[in-house]
């Protein structure tokens, strides 16, 4: 959506109109997001309780006030409150910034500061995909981090459960890789509890990814995928490899953090891998913006407003978001690795 309104005209852009023009403007393809994993469902509160049995996680229903009460029972369940954590980022349109370009009406020129802010808009838009990405990569593993890179929460130590870890020995030419595949997928298939999927991706650090294709073992099915599989005089081979049922992908994402401190969304000589496919493990709660007027509303990804200064010298562009990933099934989620 193009803002094509002179935002000093008297009212500007209402809230709804600014955050509807954000949501729609070009989005950041992370992978995650492309690979479509994680779901956003919003909620109408600033924070959640989530329950868990038998080593799934659920979200409790909201009831109206005075209506029944949701009852779990105490055996083999424990359940906690997590508070969304609150995202704003903001920035500000300058005269400087506007200065020297075409006059507002000036014929078949477009309106300079609908430019700008349309520019900025996009930009604080792909920051708070990346951090998206960053907040549902750690939550694939079982933890909420914030931008500064802090862990919030950490589900395996919330609910006592153990993160399945399996060690493929690559540095080891008598390792059988085939067999730890399996393993791999036994554990995802053991701990589906009635959840579906439709196949296991993984992605995986370039040193992990290297010593895979590369294992005395494995050599051989990759030169053969690159022959036939691909072309590989034209396309990047490193990008991915099928393997006895797991499609691995080396994935070299990394963030900036808010301390400036660059972090690698997949760490150095590991892997994850997990099912695509499911109908309710992974999701990303959003909660209303911190404003009077968006109280009680069902929370959307992401919220923009603006505000003029009084004397007119810069525009406050304001965007936040409250959001939560979680998996539900933190035990589907397998790290892989290699001890040498």
């Amino acid at each position: 959506m193009t803002l094509v309104r002179n935002p000093f005209d008297a009212g500007g852009y209402s809230l709804a109109e600014m955050t509807q023009a954000i949501n729609i403007l070009p989005d950041l393809h992370t992978r995650l997001g492309q690979l479509g994993l994680f779901r956003f469902e919003g909620v109408s509160q600033r924070a959640v309780i989530i329950e868990q049995s038998e080593g799934v996680l659920s979200l409790l229903p909201s009831v109206p006030l005075g209506g029944p009460a949701t009852v779990g029972t105490r055996e083999g369940r424990s359940m906690r409150s997590f508070a969304l954590p609150w995202i704003p980022h903001d920035d500000v349109i300058l005269p400087a910034d506007i200065q020297g370009q075409p006059a507002l009406g000036a014929f078949d020129a477009a309106d300079p500061l609908v430019e700008v802010m349309n520019r900025k808009l996009l930009l604080m838009r792909r920051k708070h995909a990346q951090t998206r990405e960053y907040m549902e990569m750690n939550a694939l593993r079982g933890i909420v981090k914030d931008g500064a890179g802090t862990t919030l929460y950490n589900y395996f130590t919330e609910f006592g459960l153990a993160q399945i870890s399996v060690d493929f020995v690559l540095g080891t030419a008598g390792t059988n890789v085939q067999a730890k595949v399996r393993e791999v997928l036994r554990a995802i298939e053991d701990n589906l509890l009635g959840e579906a999927m439709s196949s296991v991706h993984a992605l995986v650090s370039r040193e992990f990814f290297d010593k895979l294709i590369g294992h005395a073992k494995v050599e051989e099915a990759y030169k053969f995928y690159a022959a036939t599989g691909a072309q590989p005089l034209r396309e990047d081979m490193r990008r991915n490899f099928p393997f006895s049922g797991i499609l691995f992908e080396e994935y070299s994402g990394a963030v900036t953090l808010s301390t400036k401190a660059t972090e690698r969304l997949v760490p150095t000589g590991e892997g994850i891998a997990f099912p695509l496919g499911t109908m309710d493990t992974f999701t990303t709660y959003g909660g209303p913006a911190n404003l009077l007027e968006t109280a009680n509303t069902i929370g959307l990804p992401l919220y923009a407003r603006q505000h003029l200064d009084d004397k007119g010298r810069w525009i406050d562009l304001m965007t936040e978001a409250s959001i939560l990933p979680v998996n539900k099934r933190p035990r589907l989620a397998i790290r892989l690795h290699t001890s040498n």
